[in-house]
C-alpha cells in the first residue's frame, strides 16, 4: 500500500544564486498583484468565512505564507520568532540608534566579546551607514530569531543569510538588513533589523500572516534541513522537562486546543493516535497544574482548567526569569530577593548597581539589579526611556515609585503664601533650622529644579526670578506628571563611582552626604555593612585632608564640607583643562551669567559638569540632561544657589 504523500508535489526552490530578482520571486510578485486586484472580492469573502483578519492578507508574502510550513511535522526542528514593527515617526528619534547599540553591546558575542554586526554579503556591517539609510523610512522591522537547537547550528551567520534569502524569494524583493548573533544566553539567538523599504524604494509592507507564521515556518524548515528531524527520544525528553515547569509550555497549548468551550479537558481524548504518545505527559501536566491551583479534576477523567491559567503561568515564567537574573547578578552572595513594585513600594531603594540588562529585547526595556543598603537584592524594571549606559555597574542609585507624591511638592505648597512660593523666604527658613544636615542653598536649589520641570509642562508659573505661582493641587498634578513621564519608576544616579573609589577621592561624594546625615538607615548586612566600612575609610581620609577631626568616638566634619570638596575638585579639573587647551579658567560667581560654546562634559566625583568656552576662556557649569544633545552649540547658563538655569536660543530656564 502506497503512502498518500507519494502523490504530493511541492516546489522547493533553493536559495537565490545572486542578489537579483529570480524566477520564483517574479512568480510570487505577480501572483500577489493578481490576488490583490482581480480576486480581492473573493478573498474578502473568504476572510469573512474563516475569521481571518483581512489585514493579514495585505502586503508582500501573503501568497507565500499559504505554502510555508507544509513540510513541517511534529518531528521538525522548532524555532521561535519575535517580531516588532517600529513606526519611526512615532518612536523616539534615538530609538533605532539605541537598539543598534544594544545588539552590538559588550559580552554578547560567542566568547564574551562585543556583538559583531553583519549583512547579506559582508561580515563587518557599517551600523552608522545602515542607520543613515533608515533615517527617512516610515518604519523598520525587528526580529529575534531563536532556534531551539541554536547551539547545534553553530554557524548562525550562514543560517541567517540562507533564511533571509528565502524571505526575499517569498516577498519578491531584496531586503536591506543587519544582524548580530548573541551567544550570552542558554539559547543562542540572532537579532535582525530590516529596513522598511523594498528594492524599489517604496514602503515595505509585509502581510500579517507571513509575519505571524511564514517567517517561523521558513526558519523551522531550514533548521530541519540542516540538523535533520528530531528523534522520538528528543521530543519525549523535551516534553518531559515541561511537565513540572512553572511557565506556559507546549503541553499547555495542547491542553488548550483539546479543551471544550467550558475549558474542560477529557482524558479520553488523549487516546487519539496523534496524542497517544503524549498521554501520560499531558496527564502529568494536569496533575502539576492542580498542585499550582490552576486545574481541578471535577469528575474522573474530566479536568477543569482555570480561565486565567495562561496568564498566571506566563507571569510565573517571568518571575522565574527574574529570580534567576537576581541570583546570577549577585554571584552567589546571600541576599533576600525582592522585586520593586512602583505601586506598592512606599520607600525608595538605595544601593549599588550589581547587574543590568534588557528584560524585553525588542522594545529595549531594561532592568537593574540593585544591591540595596537594606541587605536585599532588588529587581527594578526600567522604562524604555532609560538608557542602561546611564547606570554603570557599581554606581550608587536611588529608585522610587514616580506614582508617589514628591516631598518637594508638599514643601512648596506648605511654604507658599497666597499661591506664591518665594525662594528667599524658603532660604531664610532653611538657614534658621537648628540642626539642618543639608546645605540650605542646595535644598532651595533642588526645589527650584523641580519647579522648572513643572513649569515646562504648564503646572506652575514663574512670575519673576525667585517667585513662583503655584496652585493647591500641585502635589497631585506633580504625581500625575511623574507617572506619565517616567512610567512608574524613577532612577536617580547618586554617584557613578563605586564606594571603594569614593572613600579616597577629592570631591563631594555620596559617602560625604552619608557622613553628614549620620549614616542612618544602613543595614548591618550586605551592601549596608560595606557602606559603614567605607564611611570609616572616608572619615580617615577627610581627617588626613584637614577636613575632619576625631574627638573620641565622634567625627567632627568641617563647615561647608561639600562646597570645599567640590571647589578643590573643580580647581584641579580646571587646571588640567587649562594645561591641555591653553585657555584661561573663568570661575562663575553666584548669580553670574556665562555664555559660550558647549565643548565637552566631565564626569567628576562631585557630579557631571559642562565645559563652556566663551572665546576668552572657559567655565565649568553643572551639567543637566537638557543639554545632552547640544554639544558644539552656543548656550548660556546662570548659576544660582548651587543650581543652574540653561538658556538655548531665545528660551530661558530650560533646566535648573
Amino acid at each position: 500500500m502506497s503512502d498518500h504523500r507519494d502523490d504530493d508535489f511541492r516546489i522547493r526552490p533553493s536559495a537565490p544564486k545572486h542578489r537579483g530578482q529570480g524566477f520564483v520571486s517574479k512568480v510570487l510578485k505577480q501572483t500577489s498583484k493578481a490576488s490583490s486586484g482581480k480576486f480581492s472580492a473573493r478573498r474578502q469573502a473568504s476572510a469573512g468565512c474563516t475569521g481571518q483578519r483581512p489585514s493579514s492578507r495585505l502586503g508582500r508574502g501573503h501568497t507565500a505564507a499559504r505554502f510555508t510550513g507544509t513540510s513541517l511535522t511534529p518531528f521538525s526542528r522548532r524555532v521561535t520568532i519575535k517580531t516588532l514593527l517600529v513606526n519611526q515617526r512615532r518612536a523616539s528619534p534615538q530609538s533605532l540608534a539605541k537598539h543598534l547599540r544594544y545588539i552590538e553591546r559588550d559580552g554578547a558575542g560567542r566568547d564574551g566579546e562585543s556583538g559583531r554586526a553583519y549583512g547579506p554579503q559582508i561580515d563587518e556591517a557599517d551600523m552608522d551607514a545602515f542607520k543613515e539609510r533608515c533615517q527617512d523610512d516610515r518604519h523598520h522591522f525587528r526580529f529575534i530569531l531563536s532556534p531551539e537547537d541554536g547551539a547545534e547550528l553553530d554557524d548562525l551567520r550562514t543560517y541567517t543569510r540562507h533564511l533571509m534569502n528565502r524571505m526575499e524569494a517569498d516577498l519578491g524583493t531584496q531586503l536591506d538588513w543587519v544582524a548580530v548573533d548573541h551567544w550570552n544566553t542558554d539559547n543562542p539567538h540572532t537579532h535582525l533589523v530590516v529596513r522598511g523599504r523594498d528594492d524599489t524604494g517604496k514602503d515595505l509592507i509585509i502581510a500579517g500572516d507571513y509575519i505571524a507564521h511564514g517567517v517561523r515556518h521558513r526558519a523551522a524548515e531550514l533548521a530541519t534541513e540542516w540538523l535533520g528531524r528530531r528523534t522520538e527520544l528528543e521530543i519525549q525528553q523535551t516534553l518531559q522537562r515541561e511537565v513540572e515547569q512553572e511557565r506556559w509550555t507546549s503541553l499547555d497549548r495542547t491542553l488548550q486546543r483539546e479543551a471544550d468551550d467550558d475549558q474542560r479537558v477529557q482524558i479520553a481524548r488523549f487516546n487519539d493516535p496523534k496524542l497517544q504518545r503524549q498521554r501520560q505527559l499531558l496527564i502529568g501536566r494536569l496533575q502539576h497544574l492542580q498542585c499550582l491551583g490552576l486545574a481541578n479534576e471535577v469528575q474522573p477523567g474530566i479536568w477543569d482548567i482555570h480561565t486565567d491559567a495562561e496568564k498566571t503561568l506566563r507571569a510565573l515564567g517571568e518571575r522565574g526569569d527574574i529570580i534567576r537574573t537576581l541570583q546570577r547578578s549577585m554571584s552567589g552572595q546571600s541576599r533576600e530577593l525582592a522585586v520593586f513594585e512602583p505601586g506598592e513600594s512606599r520607600r525608595p531603594v538605595v544601593g549599588r548597581v550589581a547587574g543590568k540588562g534588557l528584560a524585553d529585547e525588542l522594545h529595549d526595556r531594561g532592568y537593574l539589579v540593585i544591591d540595596g543598603v537594606d541587605g536585599k537584592a532588588h529587581y527594578v524594571a526600567l522604562t524604555p526611556r532609560d538608557e542602561l549606559t546611564n547606570y554603570p555597574t557599581g554606581a550608587v542609585v536611588e529608585v522610587r515609585g514616580s506614582a508617589e507624591v514628591r516631598a518637594a511638592d508638599r514643601n512648596i505648597i506648605a511654604l507658599a503664601s497666597d499661591g506664591l512660593y518665594r525662594t528667599d523666604h524658603h532660604l531664610v527658613i532653611e538657614q534658621g533650622r537648628a540642626k539642618t544636615r543639608r546645605d540650605p542653598q542646595e535644598v532651595v536649589a533642588a526645589h527650584v529644579r523641580r519647579l522648572e520641570a513643572l513649569r515646562r509642562v504648564g503646572i506652575v508659573e514663574r512670575v519673576a526670578e525667585g517667585l513662583w505661582k503655584v496652585s493647591n493641587d500641585l502635589p497631585e498634578r506633580g504625581r500625575q506628571y511623574d507617572a506619565q513621564r517616567l512610567g512608574g519608576v524613577t532612577v536617580e544616579l547618586k554617584s557613578h563611582l563605586p564606594i571603594e573609589r569614593q572613600a579616597r577621592v577629592i570631591g563631594a561624594t555620596w559617602l560625604d552626604r552619608q557622613l553628614i546625615a549620620g549614616g542612618k538607615e544602613l543595614g548591618d548586612q550586605g551592601f549596608g555593612r560595606e557602606i559603614k566600612e567605607a564611611l570609616q575609610r572616608r572619615a580617615d581620609f577627610l581627617a588626613e585632608q584637614g577636613l575632619a577631626e576625631r574627638r573620641g568616638r565622634r567625627m567632627i566634619l568641617a563647615r561647608n564640607l561639600l562646597s570645599t570638596l567640590r571647589g578643590r575638585e573643580l580647581a584641579q579639573a580646571a587646571k588640567n583643562i587649562a594645561a591641555e587647551t591653553g585657555l584661561e579658567h573663568r570661575p562663575i560667581a553666584d548669580g553670574q551669567r556665562m555664555a559660550g560654546i558647549y565643548r565637552r562634559s566631565l564626569m567628576l566625583a562631585s557630579g557631571r559638569y559642562a565645559m563652556i568656552d566663551d572665546g576668552m576662556g572657559f567655565s565649568l557649569v553643572p551639567w543637566k540632561p537638557v543639554i545632552a544633545q547640544r554639544l558644539g552649540q552656543q548656550l548660556a547658563a546662570t548659576v544660582r544657589g548651587g543650581g543652574v538655569s540653561w538658556e538655548i536660543g531665545r528660551q530661558r530656564g530650560l533646566s535648573m
